[in-house]
């Protein structure tokens, strides 16, 4: 299966993890209703599954993900002959509205009351301080906090190089002097001895690069720790008060996409609904300037 997700559909290591992740929750299930064969696969044991697996326990984009991950698998296997059907017109996507939610985002205020949460006197608080200021800075995701090596940080040219972003780019920021000295605290005081070229390393053995879920472990941490109540808290609602602070300062939807790296405009556009100075206006005045 997996080999098949590498070489056919060409996907990255990234996206191998996650369809792991939900086939693991899957291959959990079949074993806990007693399901050994996969030749016995049926309809009810699908919607099952789904239906167990829907929020409040997860959330409807997680459903969404799992239930994409499940038809894959299920074509897969039905090529395979190890199914005599293709089941996987069966499993429905939940229904979903765009723009429906809102975007986990917190005020500029907290952003710094979270950060100065963070312990920096310890190797561990070093890291965790520069890794959720680069979040908070650029609006970085997870992932590319993660993967962000020694090989991106042009000192000389005071830069800082995104590789392989999920929209498939790579873009380049100046470097802020304040991320600058914290990641230059983290490399002399706080980072162990390693010839990993990887920034962000692991504080206890053995020691690793650390993975995005830590990066967004450690984010929803020191949000929780600082008593801000936000769904889902993790490394997102700092992307997200980045891109809330940029629209406060009145950029354009456009330049805040290029700028957080998002694949198109309409991945943007949902900020729109909480420009509160600009809805304030419209609502303050008599209308006229709208029609």
């Amino acid at each position: 299966m997996f080999r098949y997700l590498t070489e056919e559909k060409g996907l990255r290591p990234h996206s191998i993890h996650h369809y792991r992740f939900y086939l693991r929750q899957f291959a959990t299930y079949l074993e806990r209703i007693g399901i050994d064969d996969l030749s016995k696969l049926s309809p009810t044991v699908l919607s099952g599954f789904i239906a167990e697996y829907a929020p409040p326990r997860v959330s409807w984009e997680t459903v969404r993900n799992a239930c994409g991950t499940l038809r894959v698998f299920l074509r897969y296997v039905h090529r395979e002959g190890v199914t005599a059907k293709d089941l996987s017109s069966l499993v429905e996507f939940p229904q979903s509205y765009r723009h429906a939610g809102l975007p986990r985002s917190i005020s500029w205020d907290q952003v710094e009351q979270v950060l100065a949460g963070i312990d920096r006197r310890s190797a561990c608080g070093k890291r965790d301080y520069t890794m959720l200021l680069l979040l908070a800075t650029y609006g970085l995701r997870g992932a590319e906090v993660a993967g962000l090596t020694l090989d991106d940080i042009d000192w000389r040219n005071e830069r800082l190089k995104i590789r392989e972003r999920k929209a498939g780019n790579n873009t380049t920021y100046p470097l802020s002097a304040v991320v600058g000295a914290a990641i230059i605290d983290y490399l002399k005081n706080g980072r162990p001895a390693t010839t990993c070229r990887e920034v962000f390393m692991r504080s206890a053995a053995p020691i690793a690069p650390i993975g995005s879920a830590a990066v967004v472990c450690r984010a929803g941490h020191f949000i929780r720790k600082a008593g801000i109540i936000v769904p889902r808290a993790g490394s997102h609602v700092l992307r997200h008060s980045c891109v809330q602070r940029l629209l406060n300062a009145h950029f354009s939807l456009k330049h805040i996409g290029d700028y957080v790296g998002h694949r198109s405009a309409s991945s943007t556009q949902i900020y729109a609904k909480v420009a509160i100075e600009q809805l304030r206006e419209v609502a303050l005045g008599d209308g006229e300037d709208v029609l």
